[in-house]
């Protein structure tokens, strides 16, 4: 038996051993697929061995006195689902021994890392050697004829059972659902999810499945559904599941691949490993999923040949702490580059760090955050991707952060797109990758293309509002309003806190002169988010279309007093002037928002609040410098 670290105490019984502190159970190594009630019952049992555990205790323990349920039809059914894992039965009393009208109780021998107890214990009376010697003698043949027949039997019953076992259709997609923080420390939850993400990450290099992404996969971290119902609405044919447990400098992974559609077990294992050895770790469980589906894997298939190298297992804490802030973007942007700077600061040749700097910084930089310039964060988006790139040129995430920048900040539309290809080859499951890439296709007027990429990223994240909002983006360029209206309220139903589909309709119908209906929008989505810069902007451009130019250009005085404190993206102030009329200063605040090296300039040419300065010369040659050549 593999050994156990002290904080996972185990029962064994039978060919059963089960996890008091997982709750998970196995037979023969094997992992049982038994969840909820039954296995809390059998919990109990095995922690009292022998003794009567009364249906009015089983009550008390799982079903709180406000829950209202059919207790008896309750009991009885979870009692006899956890016989049928166990292979028992009320008839054959193996395990579980039924006490009429009063309870349950454990009948077969326990054994624990220490002792052995037996529930009702029978031990056999000493009998002389010579005796049991002729005993065994004369029922040597007989023996020996019955295991020939029995073998026969069970050869035939088993190929029989495997022949009428129902096939699993091909898996070609997967959601890796939240590990459980098993560590009983509540502070250790970011581990869970950074052990989540690596996974993801690792199953992702695998071209030919479809994983679920980290953002859709983290909201089912306190679901009650059930894997059939997560299966339908991620229409995933597998999921993976799992425990985190860590101690010290010691942590172990217990993970099983289910069939979701039926709930069916396909794999499962355990791993207990060293953290400085936790890449490697992540990367055999992948490795044994993966072989699971397909029967064997070749080497290129993951992780593309990289070497696994050891990490320091401080640097890898921090790395897992910048990841969960990462996933809380955009308001943990700032605490997740500082964990990765720490990660930076213990390991140096920590390829994954940089690659979470580049991301932290482009995201941070751009012109959905606007927290700060991009003269600012670009650059350093830039250096921390190149050295990410470096140490260990297979990142796609490292490459599509540096698309990002010289799509949005270099205008080097050629690197760019070469950068997302690369990006896109190394890990065709990126969904941020997709995403971003479609951008520049839209920047670029090729919308076939970007509306493939666009439903991409939706299908590899169908929960992320960003995401899913950029269609309508796609529509609003196009001068497709009622597109636009259609996809932002399919977005607004699924995500109702969320801003983008919001300042999505107030765009449209501001194009559709719906106006009242515009400045609804934009106010809703102010109030949601008020530092988003571009959204006042909108509101002041929309003010000045309706005729209420006072509104508007006290909307612009805000916007330019509020530059002297904080960075205001020049553009969003182009912005107003243009909604005014006023194309003289809309040109001279485009030519400062083109020396503040602005990612909005890429999407000029199409946007349709500058409709109006197309024929002027001075317009057309910001476009003409922003690129891409038509």
């Amino acid at each position: 038996m593999a050994h156990r670290t002290p904080w996972t105490p185990s029962k064994r019984f039978g060919p059963f051993e089960f996890d008091l502190q997982t709750r998970m159970l196995r037979k023969e190594g094997q992992l049982i697929n038994l969840r909820g009630q039954p296995v809390e019952i059998l919990a109990v049992l095995l922690e009292r061995p022998g003794q009567l555990v009364s249906r009015d205790e089983l009550r008390a323990m799982l079903w709180p006195s406000d829950t209202f349920v059919d207790f008896d039809h309750s009991l009885n059914a979870a009692v006899n689902k956890l016989r049928e894992a166990l292979g028992d039965s009320a008839e054959n009393r193996r395990f579980i021994e039924t006490i009429p009208r009063r309870g349950y109780r454990f009948a077969a021998v326990v054994e624990s890392a220490d002792s052995t107890l037996s529930a009702n214990p029978q031990p056999l009376a000493p009998r002389a050697w010579p005796e049991l010697r002729e005993v065994l003698l004369r029922s040597r043949s007989r023996v020996v004829t019955a295991l020939g027949t029995i073998l026969l039997t069970t050869s035939v019953v088993v190929g029989t059972l495997v022949l009428l076992r129902p096939a699993v259709p091909p898996i070609r997609s997967i959601a890796v659902l939240p590990f459980k923080n098993l560590s009983g420390d509540p502070n250790q939850e970011y581990f869970a999810d950074g052990m989540t993400d690596t996974l993801i990450t690792e199953l992702a290099q695998v071209g030919v499945l479809r994983i679920i992404s980290r953002t859709t996969a983290m909201q089912y971290k306190t679901t009650n559904k059930t894997l059939p119902e997560i299966a339908r609405q991620l229409q995933v044919d597998a999921v993976v599941e799992g425990s985190v447990q860590r101690s010290g400098n010691r942590v172990r992974i217990d993970a099983q691949l289910v069939h979701a559609p039926t709930d069916r077990q396909l794999w499962a294992q355990s791993y207990e490993r060293d953290l400085s050895d936790i890449l490697a770790l992540e990367n055999q469980v992948a490795r044994a999923i993966v072989k699971e589906i397909h029967g064997k894997i070749r080497p290129e298939e993951l992780a593309h040949g990289r070497n696994i190298r050891s990490v320091d297992p401080e640097a890898q804490e921090d790395y897992l702490k910048g990841l969960y802030y990462w996933g809380r973007r955009p308001m943990g942007l700032q605490k997740g580059i500082g964990f990765f700077q720490q990660a930076l600061e213990r390991q140096p040749t920590y390829a994954p760090a940089y690659a979470g700097l580049a991301l932290s910084y482009a995201t941070m930089g751009s012109w959905e955050n606007g927290a700060l310039s991009p003269r600012e964060t670009m650059p350093k988006a830039k250096a921390a991707a190149l050295k990410a790139l470096e140490l260990d040129d297979t990142l796609s995430q490292a490459h599509a952060a540096l698309a990002y920048v010289q799509f949005h900040y270099d205008w080097n539309w050629v690197a760019a797109e070469k950068e997302f290809q690369r990006s896109l080859q190394l890990n065709e499951n990126d969904p941020t990758a997709h995403h971003w890439y479609s951008h520049l296709l839209t920047a670029a007027g090729r919308n076939t293309e970007s509306l493939a990429e666009s439903k991409r990223a939706q299908e590899l994240d169908p929960l992320d509002p960003g995401i899913s909002i950029h269609l309508a983006w796609l529509y609003y360029y196009a001068h497709e309003y009622d597109k636009v209206i259609d996809q932002s309220r399919l977005v607004l139903e699924a995500a109702p806190q969320s801003f983008w589909p919001h300042f999505d309709l107030g765009l449209a119908y501001e194009k559709k002169s719906m106006f009242p209906e515009a400045i609804d929008e934009f106010q809703i989505a102010r109030e949601m988010s008020p530092t988003s810069t571009f959204v006042i902007s909108s509101l002041g451009h929309t003010y000045a279309l309706a005729g209420e130019h006072a509104t508007a250009t006290k909307v612009l005085s805000e916007l330019i007093e509020s530059s002297k404190r904080f960075y205001v993206p020049a553009f969003d102030i182009a912005v107003v002037y243009a909604g005014l009329g006023d194309n003289k200063n809309a040109l001279r605040w485009l030519e400062k928002a083109f020396a503040e090296q602005s990612g909005w300039l890429v999407y000029l040419r199409f946007d349709p609040r500058f409709d109006a300065l197309h024929s002027d010369s001075h317009f057309q040659d910001i476009i003409r410098r922003v690129g891409p050549a038509r």
